[in-house]
């Protein structure tokens, strides 16, 4: 009897992050049509290649592209690593999101968002949002929202889903948000200070 309460309390301890990820975007989580207006979108880096923005990027920044277009949005906001070894990724994202129609003064750019709970906070301190639409994949958007929303903005966001064009990198994506729940929820209750603050 001790050993399955040990089991189940166990399993309960596991699943105490996921649950609080899900339940924190629970109704934050919309479509391009059904998302509110928000007075900024926030892309959150996915890896850049030397020829552009990775698959996973580049849809990540359409939807960015069709919030703005659909005046869902009134600015962008892409918040990823931009040192060389990371392909310039903030560079890539703002050159595809200005190929793409967005004028390049609403597109401000993060250079150092090494990590979501990161982009959060810097946003939040370096360009003042309080309230915004988080962009992502599908299986990162609880995640984003929740920490978003831990940061102190009013975060709803839009997800692509990327099954059908990257299977391979979804599945893993979803696997690895368990263990990275575990993370966000310390990051939410511990509130650590960015890798970078400063602008």
């Amino acid at each position: 009897m001790t050993l399955w309460i040990v089991v189940a309390g166990a399993c309960a301890a596991a699943l105490t992050p996921y649950v609080w990820l899900m339940t924190a975007s629970a109704g934050r989580r919309r479509t391009t049509d059904t998302v509110p207006r928000r007075p900024v979108a926030v892309v959150l880096g996915a890896g850049a290649w030397t020829d552009g923005p990775s698959p996973l990027l580049a849809r990540r920044l359409d939807l960015a592209v069709r919030l703005y277009l659909d005046d869902r949005v009134e600015r962008v906001i892409v918040s990823g690593d931009n040192r060389e070894m990371s392909c310039r990724e903030t560079d890539t994202m703002t050159d595809y999101l200005l190929a793409h129609g967005v004028p390049a003064d609403r597109v401000d750019a993060d250079p150092h968002g090494y990590r979501t709970w990161d982009t959060c906070v810097r946003v939040r301190d370096l360009f003042g949002v309080r309230a915004a639409v988080m962009v992502t994949q599908s299986f990162h958007l609880p995640r984003t929202i929740a920490l978003a929303r831990a940061a102190g903005i009013d975060a709803v966001g839009v997800g692509d889903p990327s099954m059908g064009a990257r299977r391979r990198s979804t599945v893993i994506g979803y696997a690895r948000e368990a263990a990275a729940a575990v993370k966000a929820l310390r990051d939410a209750v511990l509130r650590p200070a960015p890798a970078h603050s400063g602008p």
